[in-house]
């Protein structure tokens, strides 16, 4: 029989728990709301601390007898054509790692595009696998990365036949897009399991004008984040799972490793509800947001210093097989600034909040949240540092070096390096040494330096340079880079 999309077992769950007037004598130990302080609920509601119970013992009764996550889950899967779907209360983090050691074990081969996120090395890190890097498309005109084409799999493929499987970052934060279903079939003709960290995808399942989504692309597990491009709160992940080349239940024991054993009953509202508002009315809600998107993007475009990408900058011959429409990407080099200094300038002056900057961009991604009210916040706003272009200073030049220095040498697993004797030296002494921790521009949160890779002047130099420029580096150990921690030499 057909699922029922009307339906919200976990929001129905919790509905029906205040409706009976449980007296819990259990964590959590605000005891819905009342053992809070006053000025912390005057700042977050009561409505925040009534939908945080225990999810067993609480929400369902102490052995889940009443199916209540399963059944969100299996809703989860029809809404999105998946045969699993599995919940997440510590976002595509977590769920990134789960689907990483579910397909490979320590020190065997993970083919992996070398834009991933930084999760993803945590989960290197964490695990012992053996990456495999292979190169995104180096767009080199405009300094940006594309995810890496199915020929690049096959070539890495070839080259590493005992690799397990392959890891693709698609859409990236930028909104590019990888070729999924070329690069399933170049995984599944070897009988090798493809994941797609499609974090930024979660709405592509539910309009026909988006790109394709990974599910119905091939691929056989498939990482989003609700809360990114959907309705979900921050945290709320889901990954999906189809095909015979991963067991459920191994994906479900090594995401219980990794995961909390107190999930958030708010993260798992979030994300029932996001489904049924999704699975009843997602097309309608994302036509709405795709023209409001359109109409942005050429009311952008009409103003002075800026330009819009579209897929004519973006996709192409060595580019992009696909873009997304609502990350609204607006190169601001046309106001001889940055985009970390319009960005800043637009939160101080306008409070108004990008999703990412870098050197010469902004990222004002629309969903379907949006709506003329917000376009023309967002429009006023961009239109006002226009203006001020003349006045905004010009952010110091970004060096960003070409490929072929750009992209590290990886001489020992991440694990390896990141767990080793280490030592910390000045910047201009790492040059030729190894390093022992990510560095990573944040957003969009892909590192630039990994543990294992060998460090060389231009790399180190970009990475000051950025800083200089206002680039944020929040997981080095010295956030100022004056120091970088290295593997130790001579020492075992």
């Amino acid at each position: 029989m057909p699922l029922d999309h009307r339906h919200a077992p976990v929001l129905e769950a919790l509905a029906r728990y205040h409706s009976s007037k449980h007296v819990s004598f259990s964590p959590p130990g605000h005891k819905q709301a009342r053992g809070a302080d006053p000025r912390v609920r005057d700042v977050l509601g009561d409505a925040v601390f009534y939908g945080d119970v225990l999810a067993s013992g609480g929400l369902d009764d102490r052995r889940t007898g009443g199916r209540i996550l399963e059944r969100a889950e299996k809703l989860m899967a029809d809404a999105v054509h998946a045969s699993h779907t599995f919940f997440s209360t510590c976002g595509s983090s977590l769920s990134v790692k789960a689907a990483m050691l579910s397909v490979a074990r320590p020190h065997e081969k993970l083919l992996i595009g070398r834009d991933a996120h930084k999760s993803v090395v945590a989960g290197l890190i964490l695990s012992g696998i053996h990456p495999v890097w292979v190169d995104p498309r180096w767009d080199a005109d405009r300094h940006l990365a594309h995810p890496p084409s199915a020929e690049d799999f096959e070539a890495a493929f070839a080259a590493h036949p005992d690799a397990k499987g392959a890891l693709v970052t698609s859409p990236t934060p930028y909104g590019t897009c990888a070729d999924l279903r070329a690069l399933a079939d170049t995984c599944h003709r070897r009988r090798s399991p493809l994941i797609v960290d499609e974090a930024w995808g979660a709405h592509l399942p539910f309009h026909p004008e988006l790109p394709t989504w990974a599910m119905d692309a091939g691929a056989d597990v498939c990482v989003t984040s609700i809360h990114k491009m959907g309705s979900g709160l921050e945290q709320g992940s889901v990954f999906h799972l189809q095909g015979d080349l991963i067991d459920p239940a191994l994906l479900k024991t090594r995401a219980d490793l990794l995961g909390t054993t107190s999930p958030s009953v708010l993260i798992y509202a979030g994300l029932d509800g996001w489904r049924r508002q999704m699975a009843q009315h997602g097309h309608d809600l994302l036509e709405g947001a795709l023209q409001l998107a359109t109409q942005v993007r050429g009311a952008l475009e009409e103003i002075d210093g800026f330009h819009v990408h579209d897929g004519a900058d973006f996709c192409g011959p060595g580019l992009a097989d696909d873009f997304d429409p609502l990350p609204v990407v607006v190169d601001v080099t046309g106001l001889h600034t940055t985009g970390y200094r319009v960005a800043d300038w637009l939160r101080e002056h306008r409070h108004v909040d990008v999703h990412l900057a870098d050197h010469r961009r902004i990222n004002t991604q629309l969903t379907h949240a949006d709506d003329q009210e917000t376009a023309t916040v967002l429009l006023e706003a961009l239109r006002a540092v226009s203006a001020a272009g003349p006045d905004l200073p010009p952010g110091p030049p970004v060096d960003v070096p070409p490929p072929a220095t750009l992209r590290l040498q990886q001489t020992c697993l991440p694990r390896d390096a990141f767990f080793g004797p280490v030592e910390d030296v000045p910047v201009q002494e790492a040059v030729g040494r190894v390093a022992a921790e990510m560095i990573t521009p944040y957003p969009p949160g892909i590192p630039a330096v990994l543990p294992g890779e060998l460090l060389n002047e231009p790399v180190l130099h970009y990475l000051r340079s950025g800083i200089e420029a206002g680039m944020n580096l929040p997981d080095a150990v010295d956030t100022r880079l004056r120091t970088v921690r290295v593997m130790a030499e001579g020492k075992d």
